[in-house]
C-alpha cells in the first residue's frame, strides 16, 4: 500500500505509521524533533472529501509540502488561500438580497467555517510544539482571525435568510388581511341588499300595478322599510373589521464595517497582507 507520507520525506517512522487508507483530520503530530502538519484545502461547495496536504518541518527549520514543490511560505500561501475564499464570500454577501442567496451562503460559508477552525486549532497546536518558529505563530494568527471572518459571515448570512422569510410572512399576512377586508366589504354589502330581496320574492309585489300607484301602496313601504332596518341590523352586526396584522420583524441591516468597498476591516488589511507575502 502506498504510503501518504512521501517516500523522499526522512521523517521518523512512528510519524508514518500514525496513518492509515488516508490522510484523516487536520492535525499537527512531532517526534524526535520533526514536525508534521497534515491540513486540508480550502472545501467547496458539496463536497463530500476534503483534500489533505501535508506540511514537513525537519528539525533544521526547513519546510516541504506533499502538494507543491515550491517550498517558501508554505503556511502563508496555505491561509491565504483561505483569505481569498473569505472576500469572496464577503462580496457575494453584499449582492445576496434573497432566501436562495443566503441559503446558498450558508451551504458555502459552513464546511469552510469548520476547516478555518480546525486550521487555527492544528496551527495553534503546532504553535505549542514548536514555540521558537515565528511563521507557525503568524499562520496560527492569521488562521484565528479568518475563523472569525467565516464565523461572522456565516452568523450574517443566517440573519438574512431569517429576515428575508419573517419579511416574506409578513407581507403574506398582510395580503390575507387585505383579502379579508374585500370579503368583509362585499358581506356588509349583501347584508344591506340580502333582506330587500328576500322580502320582495316572498311577497311577490305585483308588478302589474302602475309606479305612481306602487308608491302610494303602504305595503311597499312596509316591505321596504321592513328589508332596510334588517339590512342595517345584520351590517352592523358584522360590521366589525378584521384586524390588521401589527407584527414588523426588526430589520437587520447588513454590517457597513465587515462589507463593502470602504470596509476597514483588520481582516481585510491581514488578508492583503497575506497574500502580498505569499507571492513575494
Amino acid at each position: 500500500m502506498k504510503s501518504i507520507v512521501p517516500d523522499t520525506w526522512a521523517v521518523p517512522a512512528q510519524l508514518a505509521a500514525r496513518f492509515g487508507d488516508s490522510a484523516g483530520r487536520q492535525r499537527a503530530m512531532q517526534a524526535e524533533g520533526h514536525l508534521l502538519l497534515v491540513l486540508h484545502e480550502p472545501p467547496r461547495r458539496n463536497d463530500s472529501e476534503r483534500r489533505a496536504k501535508l506540511l514537513w518541518r525537519a528539525p533544521n527549520g526547513t519546510w516541504a509540502c506533499n502538494t507543491d514543490g515550491n517550498v517558501s511560505d508554505l503556511l502563508k500561501k496555505h491561509t491565504a488561500s483561505f483569505a481569498e475564499r473569505a472576500e469572496d464570500l464577503e462580496m457575494k454577501m453584499q449582492e445576496a438580497s434573497c432566501a436562495d442567496d443566503y441559503f446558498f451562503l450558508l451551504q458555502t460559508i459552513a464546511p469552510l467555517h469548520r476547516s478555518s477552525r480546525n486550521l487555527h486549532a492544528t496551527l495553534q497546536q503546532a504553535r505549542d510544539m514548536v514555540a521558537e518558529d515565528r511563521d507557525i505563530i503568524v499562520a496560527r494568527d492569521t488562521a484565528g482571525d479568518i475563523e472569525r471572518t467565516f464565523e461572522l459571515l456565516h452568523q450574517d448570512a443566517k440573519n438574512g435568510l431569517d429576515y428575508t422569510v419573517a419579511r416574506k410572512s409578513e407581507l403574506q399576512s398582510q395580503q390575507s388581511y387585505q383579502m379579508a377586508l374585500s370579503a368583509h366589504r362585499l358581506n356588509v354589502l349583501a347584508a344591506i341588499f340580502f333582506p330587500i330581496t328576500a322580502l320582495s320574492s316572498i311577497f311577490a309585489m305585483n308588478p302589474a300595478l302602475a309606479p305612481e300607484t306602487l308608491l302610494h301602496t303602504p305595503i311597499f313601504w312596509t316591505v321596504l322599510g321592513a328589508g332596510s332596518l334588517t339590512g342595517l341590523l345584520l351590517s352592523r352586526s358584522i360590521m366589525h373589521k378584521p384586524e390588521e396584522p401589527s407584527y414588523t420583524p426588526p430589520a437587520i441591516p447588513k454590517s457597513k464595517s465587515r462589507y463593502g468597498a470602504g470596509a476597514n476591516s483588520k481582516i481585510k488589511q491581514r488578508n492583503h497582507k497575506v497574500k502580498a507575502g505569499a507571492l513575494s
